[in-house]
C-alpha cells in the first residue's frame, strides 16, 4: 500500500470517529455518554490493521487534545483528559491496535467472524480496560465499582461489535483491497 494512501484512510477514519460522534448521545448518571464512536475504533483496526488504525485513532485522540470538539455531545480540550470519559478517550489507540491486531492474527477465519472477534476483544475488551481505570481514578471508586458502572455499555457495544464484523466483511466484498487488515 503506498505512503499516499495510508496517509488518506488515516485521515479517513479519524473523520470517520469524528462523525460517529455526532450521532444523538445519551449520557449516563456518572458522566460518560453512551455513543457510537466506539464504532470507528473498532472498524480501524478491523479495516485498517493495527499500526494504521492506531495512528487514526491516535489522530483522533490528538485533535481532541488541542481543542476540537470532536468528543461525543461537541466535547474537546485538555479537560476532557479529566473527565470520566478520560480512560476510554486514552484507550482509543490502544483499542484500535489490538483490534487490528487481532483481526490481522485471524485471517484464516471468515472476514465478518474474525473481524466480530477482534472488535470484542480490542473495541470491548481493552477500552473497558481504560474506561474502567479512568473511571475508578476520576470518580475515586474501586475498581470493582467503576466495573460495575459500565455494565450498562455491554449491551451497545456487542452490537457495535456484530457491526463492525458485517462492515468489515461488507467492506472486503466489495473491496478487498481496501481491507488492510487482510492484506
Amino acid at each position: 500500500m503506498t505512503t499516499e494512501r495510508s496517509v488518506a484512510q488515516i485521515a479517513l477514519f479519524t473523520a470517520l470517529i469524528a462523525a460517529l460522534g455526532l450521532i444523538p448521545q445519551l449520557t449516563l448518571a456518572f458522566g460518560v455518554p453512551i455513543t457510537a464512536q466506539s464504532l470507528g475504533i473498532m472498524l480501524c483496526g478491523t479495516v485498517l490493521g493495527a499500526w494504521r488504525g492506531f495512528l487514526a485513532a491516535t489522530l483522533f485522540v490528538g485533535l481532541v487534545a488541542l481543542g476540537l470538539p470532536l468528543l461525543a455531545g461537541g466535547r474537546g480540550g485538555l479537560g476532557v483528559f479529566a473527565s470520566p470519559t478520560a480512560g476510554f478517550a486514552l484507550g482509543f489507540p490502544f483499542a484500535a491496535f489490538v483490534t487490528g491486531a487481532v483481526a490481522e492474527r485471524l485471517r484464516g477465519f471468515a472476514i465478518g467472524w474474525s473481524a466480530g472477534i477482534a472488535a470484542l476483544i480490542g473495541g470491548v475488551v481493552v477500552l473497558y480496560i481504560f474506561g474502567i481505570t479512568g473511571l475508578a481514578i476520576v470518580l475515586d471508586r474501586s475498581i470493582s465499582e467503576a466495573a460495575l458502572l459500565v455494565t450498562a455499555f455491554l449491551p451497545g457495544d456487542a452490537i457495535k461489535a456484530v457491526l463492525a464484523g458485517l462492515i468489515t466483511a461488507a467492506l472486503y466484498r466489495a473491496r478487498p483491497d481496501a481491507v488492510a487488515s487482510r492484506s
